[in-house]
């Protein structure tokens, strides 16, 4: 509903209210309007019907500053026929044709009217080369979801594992982390490891994630994670085969398939790391596993999660009301 149906509506009701009570007088105290306006209205609806009650359409004004109309539609034709060109290229190329306008500007008019992208540029691209030419290219179909829904009934029965490097520290080497995301609480878990993670690890990581989601009330029953040789090897698999727990691997050079593991390590990284290291330095894994914990504690049990899954709610919360339904 637009503010346009919500003024309609709303005379129509002083109309009407003023044809129930019998005082127009009443019905004008009620809304708050004056009596001068509602006999307006009334002669209006009178004269041209009730649909002339509805607001009028105003244009957008045409500020004395603005950009001129024809360099915005000569802007819009050249970012649709040159989509791979940024704000700055554009903005050459407009001066090239005797039109001076500011990179800063053409990327205000190209975002004000869905183009701000170059993915976005594409895609109107290859719509009008499929009108024009009948030619269907993956970027002219319509557009859908980006990514995967991974979807997991309850806590444990889906979880998530990747590999993440977070530097080469001074003094300790290169540092990764081993990350567990459960696909239905988002509840995350991270083992800081100095070297390149291995099979061993791994099943050390395994056993940790099982322990620490026991202790909710949740065991790991299915586990989802990339064609990594940590994740693939021998051992790793023959545990998973021995307790019964079903591995999932994603296809190739496929990271968005493990979508809610990759979306966490850039929150990790944007929420912990990156502040962290501008804060303090770091001398031994102990120090930055103690870091993350202290983040995941937050980022776990206090910090509320606003994807289109989560919608505000928080990770810990769901995995203790699991908790509290098993039991």
């Amino acid at each position: 509903m637009t503010p346009n149906d919500v003024i309609y509506r709303r005379r129509l009701a002083l109309l009407a209210e003023a044809e129930r009570c019998g005082s127009v007088a009443e019905a004008c105290r009620r809304f708050g309007v004056s009596r001068t306006r509602f006999y307006d209205w009334k002669r209006r609806a009178e004269l041209y019907g009730l649909e002339a009650l509805m607001p009028k359409e105003r244009r957008t004004p045409q500020m004395p500053g603005a950009t001129p109309t024809h360099v915005v539609e000569e802007l819009l034709s050249l970012a649709v026929t040159r989509p791979t060109l940024g704000c700055r290229q554009l903005s050459d190329a407009l001066e090239g044709r005797g039109l001076v306008l500011a990179k800063s500007t053409v990327q205000k008019i190209l975002v004000a009217h869905g183009l701000g992208t170059r993915t976005q540029r594409l895609r109107h691209a290859a719509a009008l080369a499929a009108v024009t030419t009948g030619l269907l290219t993956e970027a002219g179909r319509e557009e859908g979801p980006f990514g995967f829904c991974l979807f997991s009934p309850a806590p444990g029965h889906l979880v998530a594992v990747d590999g993440f490097y977070i530097g080469n520290l001074k003094g300790v080497g290169k540092v990764y982390q081993l990350t567990a995301v459960d696909v239905a609480s988002r509840f995350a878990l991270v083992w800081v490891i100095a070297g390149v993670p291995n099979a061993e690890r791994a099943v050390a990581f395994l056993q940790r994630v099982q322990r620490h989601l026991a202790r909710h009330g949740a065991g790991v029953r299915a586990v989802l994670s990339d064609n990594g040789p940590e994740w693939i090897s021998n051992d790793f698999r023959g545990v998973l085969a021995a307790q019964g727990v079903t591995h999932v691997r994603i296809p190739s050079r496929s990271p968005n398939h493990n979508a809610v593991v990759e979306r966490f390590h850039q929150t990790i990284l944007n929420e912990c790391w990156r502040p962290a290291f501008h804060r303090r330095s770091f001398h031994s894994v102990k120090q930055l596993q103690a870091e993350a914990d202290a983040w995941l504690a937050t980022y776990n049990f206090r910090r509320r999660n606003h994807g289109d899954y989560m919608r505000g709610r928080i990770p810990g919360d769901i995995m203790n009301g699991s908790r509290k339904r098993a039991a």
